[in-house]
C-alpha cells in the first residue's frame, strides 16, 4: 500500500477528520429524515388500518343489534339470547357476541356466542357503565342509549370491545373483535419501514463518502502541496481546473508558492553574493595583513629601544594588527561553514594528549586542571578539536574565574569534554545567545578583544563532527559549564576526502596562528 493511500485511510479514520464528520452529518440528517418519515407513515397507516377494521366491525354490530337483538321478545329466554348471539357472530366479520337481559328484576340471563372466548368479565367496567347509562333526550341527542367502544388487551392480545343497549326495552349487547391480525400487519409495516430507514442510512453514508471524496480530494492535494512546500520544494504547483472556491484557493496557493520561490531565490542569491564578498575580502586582506604583521613584529622587537612616547603606539598597532589578523582568519572559517566547503580530516587521537597539547601550546598549564585518562582513543579531526578546546578554555579563562577544570570521559559511543570555570556564571537571558555570531552580552561593551565569533566557530566545528556544545550554569551557582559531545568515530561523516585544498590551506596557517578569539558575549 502506498504512503498516499495509507495517509488517506488514516485521515478518514480519525475522529477529527473532515471526511468522518461529513459522513456522520449526512448519516444523522438521513437518519432523522428517515425516522421522521417512517414514524409518520407508520402512525398514519396504523390509524387507517385500525379505523377501517373498527368501523367495519362497529357498523356490522350496530346493524345486527337492530335486526336480531331488537326482534327478541321482551322477556327472552337464555336459549333465545344464545341463539341470537350465535347468529350475530356467525354473520359478523370475525367477532364474538355477548347478549345480556333480565327475565325478572335482578335475575340477568346471558347469551354468548363463544363462552370460552368472551364473557362479561372481559368487558371493562367503565364501558359497562357507559353502555348502561341512560342519556337525556334533547335537541342534540335523540336517543337514550348509544354505541360505545374501547380498545383493550386480554392476555397480551389487542381487542376492540363495544356495547350498546336496545332502546325501548331489550337486551344489552357486547361484541369482542380481535385486532391481532392488524397488529401483525402493523408489525410487518414497522419492519419494512425499519429496513427502509437502514437502507436510507447506508445510502446516505455512501453519498456522503462520494461527496467527501469529491470535496476533499482537492483539499488533500492542497495539503500535500503545502507539505512539500514546507519541506523546501518551492517549485511545487497545483493543477487548477474549474471556477469554484477550491479552484480559487489553488490559484492563490500557486501565486503564493511562486512569490515565495522568487523571494527565496533572491535571498539565496544575495546571501551567496554576501558570502562571496566576505570570502573575497578576507582573501584580499591576507596579503597586506601578512606584510603589516611582519612589520608589526619588527616594531615590537624594537619597541624597547624606541622613544617612550612612541612605544605605547607601537604596542597598540601590534595588538590591533594581530586582532585584525584573527578576525580575517575567523571570517574565512565562517564563510567555509556557510558555503558548505568545510571538510573533516580524520585521524586517531588520544584525547588526553590532544587536550594537554592544546593547553601547553597556549601556556595555560598553571590555570587549567585536567581530568583525563590516557588511552581514550577517538577518530576525529584533531585540528578542529583543538579549535573547539582553545575557544572553550580560553573563553572560561577570559570571562570566568580560575581555576578552570577540564574533564574528559567516554559515555557509550560519545566523547564528552566538560569545561567548567568558577566565575559569576551566565545571565539567564544571555544563555540562549552565547553561540550566536557577534553577540555582545553587554551593550556597554561593544568593543572587546574578541571578534565575537569564537564560540560560534566552536559550535560549527562540533556540528561538522555531528556533535554539539551546550552551556549552562553550575547548580551551586559557582561558574558556568560548557559540555562538548562528539561521536567517538566520525569516519562515516567524511567519505569524500579527495578535494580539500582549502582545508589544507587552513592547516598551513592555523597551526601557527595565535590563540583563537573567544566570543565576548559570554560574561563568565
Amino acid at each position: 500500500m502506498s504512503t498516499a493511500v495509507r495517509r488517506s485511510l488514516l485521515a478518514g479514520l480519525r475522529w477529527t477528520s473532515l471526511r468522518l464528520r461529513l459522513v456522520v452529518v449526512f448519516a444523522l440528517v438521513a437518519l432523522t429524515a428517515a425516522v421522521s418519515a417512517s414514524g409518520i407513515a407508520y402512525w398514519l397507516n396504523r390509524e387507517a388500518v385500525l379505523t377501517r377494521t373498527q368501523d367495519a366491525a362497529l357498523g356490522d354490530f350496530r346493524q345486527e343489534m337492530q335486526t336480531r337483538a331488537a326482534s327478541l321478545p321482551l322477556r327472552p329466554t337464555k336459549e333465545d339470547l344464545q341463539t341470537a348471539a350465535v347468529q350475530m357472530a356467525s354473520s359478523s366479520p370475525g367477532y364474538s357476541v355477548l347478549l345480556i337481559d333480565e327475565r325478572d328484576p335482578g335475575k340477568p340471563i346471558v347469551g354468548n356466542s363463544d363462552l370460552d372466548t368472551f364473557t362479561r368479565s372481559n368487558v371493562p367496567l367503565s364501558l359497562q357503565k357507559q353502555v348502561g347509562k341512560k342519556q337525556p333526550v334533547k335537541a342534540g341527542n335523540k336517543y337514550e342509549y348509544h354505541l360505545f367502544w374501547q380498545r383493550t388487551s386480554i392476555r397480551g392480545t389487542p381487542y376492540l370491545v363495544a356495547g350498546t343497549k336496545i332502546i325501548g326495552g331489550g337486551p344489552t349487547g357486547y361484541m369482542l373483535k380481535s385486532l391481532d391480525q392488524e397488529r401483525q400487519d402493523l408489525s410487518s409495516l414497522a419492519w419494512s419501514l425499519g429496513i427502509a430507514t437502514a437502507l436510507a442510512l447506508v445510502g446516505s453514508a455512501l453519498l456522503a463518502q462520494a461527496a467527501a471524496t469529491t470535496v476533499l480530494r482537492p483539499v488533500q492535494r492542497l495539503g500535500d502541496a503545502a507539505r512539500k512546500l514546507g519541506e523546501g520544494k518551492l517549485d511545487t504547483r497545483l493543477v487548477v481546473s474549474g471556477t469554484d472556491e477550491l479552484a480559487d484557493l489553488s490559484r492563490t496557493f500557486n501565486k503564493t508558492a511562486g512569490s515565495l520561490e522568487k523571494k527565496v531565490a533572491d535571498m539565496s542569491a544575495r546571501e551567496e553574493a554576501s558570502r562571496r564578498f566576505v570570502a573575497d575580502m578576507s582573501h584580499e586582506l591576507r596579503t597586506p595583513l601578512t606584510a603589516i604583521t611582519a612589520v608589526a613584529e619588527v616594531l615590537e622587537e624594537e619597541a624597547d629601544s624606541l622613544d617612550p612616547m612612541i612605544a605605547p603606539a607601537v604596542h597598540l598597532v601590534v595588538s590591533e594588527t594581530r586582532r585584525l589578523n584573527d578576525l580575517v582568519e575567523n571570517l574565512m572559517e565562517v564563510t567555509r561553514f556557510d558555503a558548505g566547503t568545510a571538510r573533516l580530516v580524520l585521524d586517531d587521537v588520544d584525547v588526553a594528549d590532544q587536550v594537554t597539547a592544546c593547553i601547553d601550546a597556549r601556556a595555560w598549564l598553571d590555570a587549567v586542571n585536567l581530568d583525563a585518562e590516557r588511552g581514550m582513543m577517538v577518530r576525529l579531526d584533531p585540528r578542529r578539536l583543538d579549535v573547539i578546546l582553545a575557544n572553550l578554555i580560553g573563553n572560561a579563562l577570559k570571562h570566568g574565574g580560575s581555576p578552570v577544570r577540564v574533564s574528559v570521559r567516554i559515555e557509550g559511543e560519545e566523547l564528552v569534554i566538560e569545561v567548567r570555570d568558577h566565575g559569576p556564571g551566565i545571565p539567564e537571558d544571555v544563555l540562549p545567545h552565547v553561540f550566536d555570531r557577534f553577540y555582545k552580552a553587554s551593550a556597554s561593551r561593544p568593543r572587546s578583544e574578541g571578534s565575537g565569533l569564537g564560540l560560534s566557530i566552536a559550535m560549527e566545528n562540533a556540528h561538522i563532527h555531528n556533535g554539539d556544545i551546550t552551556a549552562r550554569n553550575s547548580p551551586d551557582g559557582d561558574g558556568a559549564i560548557f559540555v562538548l559531545r562528539l561521536p567517538r568515530d566520525a569516519e562515516a561523516l567524511s567519505r569524500d576526502t579527495e578535494d580539500h585544498d582549502a582545508d589544507d590551506h587552513d592547516h598551513d596557517h592555523d597551526h601557527d596562528a595565535p590563540i583563537p578569539d573567544h566570543q565576548e558575549d559570554d560574561p563568565t
